[in-house]
């Protein structure tokens, strides 16, 4: 398990397994995820850096016209983000200073879950991940909740933290405090520190990892064809195999 394929089976069950099983292909674009790994990339080193930039050249440079062999508007925007965590010191003290892409591992009621933490510094006691996001102070509206949400909380960086925090602990031994640094994809880039060290943040992370030892035998099960997965009925997949088969009052029509 890790805690990618954890969210898609949040956002869809019946969408996540059919892509699993090479039945549905998502019609979506690489660019945000493609933006975010060029950051990803830099903090890393010069070498992955530029061994990203090579294997994805045809996504990430210009092929005609004036601009050929520049960077594509998108990844220009991206180097603004970089150099807008690189001039702060706070981050090139906390982050730069861990190992970076750390590779984790452990059990959660018996299910093996792994993963990769952006930088981690076990000497002084804790890990950092580096987050891209539209914009750091968008409400997100969570429809599980019924109720707008801060990107760290809507976007499931709760449940990551708290799961990388676990993992850590099993892998090394050491129980790690946990940060994230943030910049936005803005025309001028925003950027965070953020810590998890309030009582409201503590209760959240210990929420969000007790849900996912709760949602976890399910997901096993429908991984392992024991139990149907679930529709969201409003991803692409879940409209594309939707049948009319009754009607729906007006008046409970869910908007999301």
């Amino acid at each position: 398990m890790s805690k990618s394929l954890y969210h898609e089976f949040e956002r869809c069950e019946a969408e996540t397994l059919a892509r699993l099983k090479n039945e549905y292909e998502p019609d979506t674009s690489l660019t945000p995820l493609l933006v975010g790994n060029y950051v990803h990339s830099y903090f890393e080193s010069p070498e992955s850096h530029e061994k990203f930039v090579q294997e994805h050249s045809s996504e990430i440079l210009s092929s005609r016209g004036k601009t050929k062999g520049k960077l594509k508007a998108d990844y220009q925007q991206a180097d603004k983000m970089i150099k807008c965590l690189e001039d702060e010191k706070l981050f090139r003290n906390v982050y730069m200073t861990g190992k970076k892409e750390v590779i984790v591992t452990g059990q959660v009621n018996g299910v093996w879950w792994k993963g990769k933490i952006d930088s981690l510094n076990l000497k002084d006691g804790y890990f950092c991940d580096l987050k891209t996001t539209t914009d750091i102070h968008k409400k997100v509206w969570n429809s599980d909740f019924k109720q707008y949400q801060n990107f760290v909380e809507a976007y499931g960086y709760y449940t990551q933290i708290a799961l990388y925090k676990e993992l850590i602990k099993q892998t090394f031994n050491v129980d790690c405090v946990p940060f994230i640094f943030a910049v936005s994809k803005e025309k001028t880039p925003d950027k965070m520190a953020i810590k998890f060290t309030s009582p409201d943040d503590v209760n959240a992370l210990e929420y969000y990892f007790n849900r996912l030892k709760d949602d976890q035998d399910h997901m096993v099960r429908v991984l392992a064809g024991e139990e149907k997965p679930k529709f969201c009925g409003k991803c692409d997949y879940c409209k594309s195999v939707k049948h009319l088969d009754d009607f729906v009052n007006a008046s409970e029509i869910e908007v999301v």
